[in-house]
Formats: C-alpha cells, structure tokens, sequence
C-alpha cells in the first residue's frame, strides 16, 4: 500500500506495533525519545524501537521535544499521510495532529475512557478489572480523549504481572491496528466519541510508587506486586533497607497489627489494614531474588 506511516513510540509495547505496520506499509519513519542515561553507571541506553528501526532500516528521528519548530521540521520532511502512534510518551500539538492527511492515531492499552493516562496496564491491575483491552483512536489535542476507532477486550486473569499484561495487550493492539485501517483509510469507519462522564486517569508511574503502603488492605497490595512486575517493582523497608517484594499472597486474618512482622506457613508476612501480606519471593538489598523461607532463615530477628 502507498500509504505513508511515521510511526511513533519508545518502549517494548510499540515493537509488535511497528514491525505488523512495516510488513503491510510503507513505514517512511520512526519518532522515538532520545538515548538517556540509565541504570547505575549511567550509560546511555537506546530505546528499543530505534534498535528495530535499525535493523528494519527505517530513518530515525529523536527530538528532546516537537514542539521546536525545527523538530515539526524534520517531521514534516518525512510527508506523513498518517502517524501511527504508541506509548510514545509526549503530547502532540495541533500542528502535529494535523500534519497527515489521515491525521494520528493512536493504539492505548486500556478500554477508553477507562484509564486515559501513561499507565493504563498497570492501573488496570491495580484496580482489579475484570477485564481490559486496547483501543485504537483518533488523536485529539486533549489526553487519550479523541474518538474511537475500534475497540477489544481480554479477560483480566488473576496473577497476570504488568510485564506479561503489556506483552498481550501490544499483540492484540498491533493486530487490530492492521484489521481497522484499510476501512479507516477508505472513510469507512466512523469514530466514535468517548463519554468523558466514565474517565478515569493513570499517571505517570514513578519509582517511589512501588513503595508498599500496609494501609492498603493486603489483598490490594498483592495487585500491586503484579502491577508493578517489572517496573516500578514493590518494597518495603525493613531496618532501614529495601526489600524488594517479587511475589506475594494474602492470608485472612481476624486479628494483627498494622506493620508488625508474623510468620505464616514458614513464610514471612507483614500485618496490613486488612489481612496479613504474606512474601513468597523477595530480594534483599544487594542479593539475588530468593524464596521468603530462605529470607528468614538469613535473619537473625523477624518477629
């Protein structure tokens, strides 16, 4: 097909999206962040989907902001009918949006308007949905509020971690894209507005965010160990170092102390506002991820 596509997006949920959009389209170029420091000796690290470009050999182009008038520039030599955008990770200004001919459209990991926001996976979890989806949009000037596209759905299974979510919802967003936009680009398909009545938001997610709170009802934190699988992960501070907390169940109970320390089936547990928060997998500071059993037994004092 002779449609022009500048695709837009950064991190491992854009790959499947780029690499179905390359096999049907003429993919003319790849926007993604720039190459940033990272990790602790603060090497610069590439984002993923400027290393598929390379090898599929699309021409990359990575502006700290589009809102310079020589990055609108640069984007504009590419002569985009259409920009395809997934988790990019900036918002577009009007004279971006309205650069195609086909305009922008954007793949979002949630069932819009539920979840609008950069952290719609793993607010999901969070929440406890039942069920979540992707939704394919036509971008407007507001946060993850233009009109839909299409839209589907998958079953929110229990224990799914937010890194296994992402890897699920990027297939199904990919393959939609492909299904909807021949009848998009034909004018077949009639978007649909959004009931901003029933938004809900998903910020930005932080590091600190994976601090454990025991106010939470254990059974809410245990979502939160799966939300933030991989990224932010989960913690706790125990005599004055972090605990990572990899894996981890609830277990009733009808009496404990908020933040005291007990011991269940061998186990370590932490007394939350509802229910004790029970560690099967943790990773001290320092160590590698080990069983909860074998945390204990390298303690001299956990009660």
């Amino acid at each position: 097909m002779d449609t022009n596509i500048v695709f837009m997006g950064s991190p491992d949920f854009a790959l499947p999206i780029l690499e179905e959009l390359h096999k049907v389209y003429p993919v003319v170029g790849v926007v993604t962040q720039p190459d940033r420091p990272s990790g602790r000796g603060r090497k610069l690290q590439t984002p993923v989907v400027k290393t598929l470009a390379n090898h599929l050999g699309i021409p990359v182009f990575q502006p700290e902001s589009l809102r310079e008038k020589a990055a609108f520039s640069a984007l504009s030599d590419f002569k985009p009918d259409l920009i395809v955008v997934a988790a990019f990770g900036q918002i577009l200004k009007p004279d971006v949006l309205e650069l195609p001919k086909f305009g922008c459209v954007n793949v979002h990991a949630s069932l819009l308007p539920r979840w609008r926001g950069a952290a719609p996976i793993q607010a999901a979890i969070l929440a406890g949905d039942a069920r979540t989806g992707v939704t394919i949009m036509r971008m407007g000037p507001g946060l993850d509020d233009g009109p839909i596209l299409a839209q589907r759905d998958v079953p929110l299974r229990p224990g799914t971690t937010g890194g296994e979510l992402s890897d699920q919802l990027s297939y199904l967003g990919a393959m939609t894209l492909i299904e909807i936009l021949p009848s998009y680009l034909k004018g077949l398909l009639a978007p649909m507005p959004q009931d901003d009545s029933l938004s809900t938001y998903a910020p930005r997610l932080q590091k600190l965010d994976g601090m454990i709170d025991l106010t939470w009802p254990a059974e809410k934190i245990v979502r939160q160990v799966l939300a933030y699988n991989p990224w932010p992960g989960s913690f706790y501070e125990v005599a004055g170092t972090r605990l990572k907390v990899h894996a981890a169940h609830a277990h009733d109970t009808f009496q404990s102390e908020l933040g005291a320390h007990y011991i269940v089936n061998g186990l370590p547990a932490l007394g939350t506002a509802e229910g004790l928060l029970v560690l099967e997998m943790v990773q001290p500071a320092g160590k590698k991820v080990m069983p909860g059993d074998a945390y204990l037994n390298g303690l001299v004092n956990w009660l």
